[in-house]
């Protein structure tokens, strides 16, 4: 498949009406940006090869080698392998190979979770983690109309991210939703029926889960084996400077496995998000051209962000979760609309801002206030505040 926006997969790919289909979400079409369609390359001169495999990358002789046993030779390599997900079966979890054990990275995933959701219609789903893919793939259970249950061993869900106020919000309204939560415990193995089906989720604690479907979200890992030993690594990604290039002349990589330096924060990060996907990729050719035309481009210089949707549920973080919290607004999980969200402050300055329910404006204003990190006086002065004190800035 030409390539594609990975969010449409845990969100409307997999609705029982108003689905999202190809060639609905081809790059780049969730940023506002062209949709490039599979006839779009080939407009522009580029040759796009599916169904190939590369198998063996030898950067000192600039030549990949594909599982047909096909050689390509190149000039300048971008490495874009982005990262795939950890499965249980990685750890020998029992019974973690039956049938209807779903995770979500590629199209063909959400097909088969896409079929198993008709065929064990209304049935009972155990989604297995409290992350970015347990969240979204909880909400949209619920309405195809399953019996959820979510297992996470954290004691509250989105823990990277969010605070234990925060996502006190979202486990009442997910409950609130029908959603039955059980937090502090995971799933040490399966039961299957004769069908080789999954029929049951075993936890830690020693309860057991009726299970028609389970569908696991327990993270990822960058795909940096084809590289190893050729090109330097850290935090787990292939390590670049503000540009993208790698250790190794004339070889780039972006997305989720480039480990780069984080100018607003002086750190080498790696960021999973489609965001910086984008805007990675983008970074890195514009270095090549400008290299090719004997000019520069500026260095990288990203601000984190992340966002979701669920439900009629909609938040966008930007910046860094660091420091003290400050929670403003209405985070009532009853009310009509909730619209709430939190200040992070570090060192007197607002270095991070997360909002629920917020207008694209309000969305920008969150944007700004985390990229300038304005002083603050007080707590207290910030928490009145509340999102007036983002948009004033």
């Amino acid at each position: 498949v030409a390539p594609y926006e990975r969010p449409a997969l845990s969100k409307a790919y997999l609705f029982p009406e108003g689905a999202a289909r190809l060639p609905g979400f081809h790059v780049c079409v969730g940023s506002g940006g062209e949709r490039l369609l599979p006839e779009w390359y080939k407009e522009k001169g580029i040759q796009l090869i599916l169904s190939t495999e590369i198998v063996k990358a030898d950067l000192p002789a600039k030549t990949l080698v594909s599982a047909a046993g096909e050689t390509f030779k190149y000039q300048i390599l971008i490495i874009a392998t982005g990262s795939t997900v950890i499965r249980l079966t990685d750890f020998g979890v029992e019974g973690a190979d039956a049938k209807n054990i779903f995770y979500l990275r590629e199209i063909d995933d959400a097909d088969k979770l896409l079929e198993a959701i008709k065929a064990k219609k209304n049935g009972k789903a155990v989604i297995v983690g409290g992350g970015y893919i347990g969240l979204e793939l909880a909400a949209v259970m619920k309405i195809n109309n399953f019996d959820v249950t979510m297992v996470y061993p954290e004691p509250w869900c989105m823990p990277r991210l969010f605070t234990p106020d925060i996502a006190a919000f979202y486990e009442e309204y997910y409950a609130n939703k029908g959603v039955k939560i059980i937090k502090g415990t995971v799933a040490v193995g399966f039961t299957s029926d004769s069908n080789g089906e999954v029929k049951e989720v075993k936890l830690k604690d020693g309860r057991a889960l009726e299970a028609d479907i389970v569908v696991v979200g327990v993270g990822g890992r960058p795909l940096t084996t084809l590289f190893k030993g050729q090109v330097e690594e850290e935090k787990g990604g292939i390590k670049t400077d503000a540009f993208f290039k790698t250790s190794f002349p004339n070889v780039y990589a972006v997305g989720d496995l480039a480990t780069f330096p984080l100018k607003l924060y002086n750190e080498l990060r790696r960021v999973e998000h489609v965001d910086h996907a984008r805007k990675s990729a983008e970074q890195a050719v514009k270095a090549i051209k400008a290299s090719e035309e004997g000019k520069s481009v500026d260095e990288y210089d990203y601000l984190p962000y992340f966002y979701s949707r669920s439900f009629d549920l909609s938040w966008q973080f930007y910046g860094d979760n660091v420091g003290d919290t400050v929670l403003f607004g209405d985070s009532n999980p009853k009310s009509q609309k909730a619209k709430f969200g939190s200040y992070w402050i570090k060192d007197g300055k607002v270095v991070g801002a997360f909002l629920e329910g917020g207008t694209a404006e309000e969305n920008q204003a969150i944007a700004k206030v985390a990229k300038l990190q304005p002083s603050v006086q007080s707590l207290e002065a910030v928490k009145h505040e509340g999102l007036s004190f983002a948009c004033k800035i």
